[in-house]
């Protein structure tokens, strides 16, 4: 039983503002050990589960924050950046099963740091409904057929797994009061929250299911200002629609996927 664990920050207990997700920032080395303690809860959790193994995939910012060293010793670890698939690289239909831990929800919405996978993107929409990361991220694993079992982070992303992944467990970490403020469960109840949900979601298995993407779907990104939708619709196969929104249209997900992600990673220069 191969279980995979896409790893960010923002959604982490006791994570509130931009300087403890950044390196140099105050109580960023706080915050890298919030998050591995919340990724080894999530291991911990599937291997009691079930798990034979599991590969964990650093999905944070320039993806190098989770120190190797203090890693649990039956994972493995992809880190570095960049990386074609980003947030879900590594991921594919060898695997059984994923697990976000550290998860936000998506831009606009009231969650702690709310954001979709970077500060240039206003909102995604995916053939007619909005998406974040968890949304985006469910799909690709979705389209290798593998179910997302597993989320972590606040009440807000709560809402949005769901409505996406009913079948998945969840676990709360903390509260959004506001873009830069939570109510967060003390670190030790936070990973036994974290452990006992991917141990059930993990013995669950045989009724966790795929999110299945939509048929010819269709993604447009709102981007924050004129310049970046503007270098963003180069993406061979993009198109320009409004002043801030970029089209972009393809049978299969994983080119969508792969467009989004040349889209935004356009746009980032452009601020």
């Amino acid at each position: 039983m191969r279980v995979y664990i896409s790893a960010d920050m923002e959604g982490t207990a006791g994570v509130s503002g931009w300087e403890m997700c950044e390196p140099g920032g105050q109580d960023y080395e706080i915050s890298r050990r919030l998050m591995v303690g919340e990724v080894n809860a999530a291991i911990a959790g599937a291997f009691s589960g079930g798990a034979s193994s599991v590969f964990v995939n650093d999905s944070h910012d320039g993806m190098r924050t989770l120190p190797l060293d203090q890693l649990d010793p039956r994972a493995e670890l992809l880190s570095g950046s960049p990386k074609p698939g980003s947030m879900v690289e590594g991921l594919s239909g060898e695997v059984d099963l994923m697990l976000c831990t550290g998860y936000h929800a998506m831009a606009g919405s009231p969650s702690t740091l709310a954001h979709t996978y970077n500060l240039t993107v206003q909102a995604v929409d995916l053939s007619g409904q909005p998406v974040g990361e968890l949304g985006l991220n469910a799909y690709y694993a979705g389209s290798l057929g593998v179910p997302v079992v597993m989320v972590s982070g606040d009440q807000v992303l709560e809402a949005e797994a769901q409505d996406l992944l009913p079948w998945a467990h969840y676990a709360r970490v903390k509260q959004a009061h506001g873009r830069y403020g939570a109510l967060s469960l003390a670190a030790a109840s936070a990973q036994a929250a974290i452990a006992r949900a991917a141990e059930q979601a993990v013995r669950e298995r045989a009724r966790m299911q795929p999110l299945p993407p939509p048929a010819n779907p269709e993604l447009t990104v709102q981007f924050t200002n004129p310049g970046q939708a503007q270098v963003a619709a180069v993406c061979p196969g993009a198109e320009r629609t409004a002043p801030l929104a970029v089209r972009f249209r393809h049978a299969q997900y994983s080119e969508v996927f792969r467009a989004f992600r040349t889209m935004v990673s356009l746009a980032s220069g452009n601020r």
